[in-house]
């Protein structure tokens, strides 16, 4: 059975009149999620470590001009929050664009898009729990505990929180993003203050004449900057949690239009706005890869503890990312299940009603990175950050490609657009896609990791197709079954 025709079935049956939901894989949610919680999870997609760690040795690659590189990224980031709003207006669910992507793509393209969001979020939760072990061992309070007992501690801690309830989950997320905000908005005012007083930071006064004297904008040449677009563009990872999140608040209309609009001035305003001010504070050559370019700038003006203080926010940061991952890939996976195409254990709901199979799946796959830490624990950030690279990218092309699809069928008269929409589709679409295309590719220009990287396609690709032939008969028993209850 298609699930054309399924879906055929569900317009005729008018689930939400019946108070059936489209999908199966929404039912049994509730609706805790308040106004702030998702407006909350929109910034913390937005704001992570890519910010707080990464941007330090971006700026010693490729100069100011990487204001200019995160804005470009930014828009096309925001164009692919904007098509899954669009799509969220249309039909709420937690399932998100695996929903989506069954209804506009059909079952292997929801197979394939649940995949490769799993494969991004578990090899992330890993980069997530390293990062906080290491993080954790910068106070001399815990050398001593070796690196992956830090590592299951911080899943431990957040695992509980997340098999509580979503409520729970919001909270947290709304005091981390609290955290991370407070920390940019702070150090954009201390900014501020240091180049309207002129004061000396490192023995030189701030100004335009830090980047002038220092060769220009773009002190390395235009080419430093295209490649690093390939490494900002996963800074913004995460940003497709308020679709997920919003099959879990009561008034998505008016809350996820919001949260989705203000994505783009907070781009603007901490990613470009923050690296300017650094900018304008230090020459680029002066950053390092090694610590956050707040800490660089806060221990020239001689603010003590800042590095204490800026590494609990990366700390923050990072629980943030974990605590998200196991949110998002729990109501992944049960959508999915519900549709056969993930393990029938993923699809049990708690009283709390929490998807805790799918979060235990997601956790036992961190628990290998915790042996990853064990193993080869200066080696575990770098190999996995870069595997979930793959699974960003094959996200967001995916919900362009279903947004196309979902455009075309609205043309022809079979569904309606919401009056909040992607604008300038389909161009939009495709200069979105072709955009995160080039990012990937931009990987093979290194040859050490990046190059590595792109060569797991083939075998991705290869375990995808065989984990196809081996569910695709509980998917069409599944589809059947959908359609037999629509149709009763």
């Amino acid at each position: 059975m298609s699930k054309d025709s399924v879906h055929t079935a569900q317009v005729a049956a008018h689930p939400q009149a019946t108070g059936t939901p489209a999908d199966a894989g929404d039912a049994g949610y509730s609706k805790d999620l308040k106004h702030r919680h998702v407006n909350m999870i929109a910034i913390g997609g937005a704001i992570g470590t890519g910010l707080f760690l990464g941007a330090g040795g971006r700026l010693q690659t490729a100069g100011p001009a990487l204001a200019l590189a995160y804005l470009v990224c930014g828009v096309f980031a925001f164009f692919v929050v904007r098509a899954l709003g669009e799509l969220v207006l249309y039909r709420p669910s937690s399932g998100s664009f695996v929903s989506y992507a069954r209804e506009f793509l059909g079952e292997k393209g929801a197979y394939v898009a649940g995949w490769m969001y799993f494969l991004n979020w578990s090899t992330t939760g890993i980069a997530d729990i390293t990062a906080i072990a290491l993080y954790t061992h910068y106070w001399s309070l815990f050398t001593s505990v070796p690196q992956w007992v830090l590592a299951l501690i911080a899943l431990a801690v957040v695992l509980a929180v997340n098999l509580i309830s979503v409520k729970i989950f919001g909270e947290m997320e709304f005091w981390f993003s609290v955290i991370k905000v407070a920390t940019l908005v702070g150090f954009m005012l201390i900014g501020v203050f240091l180049l309207a007083t002129q004061h000396e930071v490192g023995g030189r006064t701030p100004g335009l004449s830090v980047i002038t004297d220092n060769g220009g904008i773009f002190p390395h040449g235009m080419m430093p900057v295209v490649l690093v677009m390939q490494g900002v563009i996963f800074a913004y990872a995460a940003l497709e949690l308020v679709g997920v999140a919003a099959g879990e608040t009561a008034d998505p209309e008016k809350v996820v239009p919001r949260a989705v609009n203000s994505i783009m001035w907070r781009v603007g305003l901490f990613y470009c706005g923050s690296v300017v001010l650094l900018a304008l504070l230090l020459p680029g050559s002066l950053y390092s890869g090694d610590e956050s370019p707040f800490v660089t700038v806060l221990s020239r003006i001689g603010v003590p503890a800042a590095g204490d203080v800026m590494n609990l926010v990366v700390l923050t940061a990072a629980m943030s990312s974990l605590n998200s991952g196991l949110y998002s890939t729990g109501r992944i996976l049960r959508s999915m299940a519900m549709a056969g195409s993930a393990p029938k254990f993923t699809r049990v709901m708690s009283r709390s009603q929490v998807p805790y199979g799918g979060i235990l799946l997601t956790c036992a796959v961190c628990v290998l990175g915790v042996g990853l830490n064990y193993l080869v624990p200066s080696q575990a950030f770098e190999i996995v950050l870069n595997v979930a690279s793959l699974g960003v990218v094959s996200t967001w092309v995916i919900i362009m490609v279903c947004h196309l699809v979902f455009v075309r069928r609205a043309k022809e008269g079979r569904i309606a657009r919401p009056h909040f929409r992607l604008p300038g589709s389909p161009v939009t679409e495709i200069a979105t896609i072709a955009f995160l295309l080039v990012c990937l590719g931009l990987m093979w220009n290194d040859p050490e990791v990046g190059r590595r990287t792109l060569l797991l396609i083939p075998l991705i690709a290869a375990l995808l197709v065989a984990g196809w032939f081996g569910v695709r008969r509980r998917v069409a028993r599944a589809a059947d079954e959908e359609l037999s209850e629509l149709t009763k």
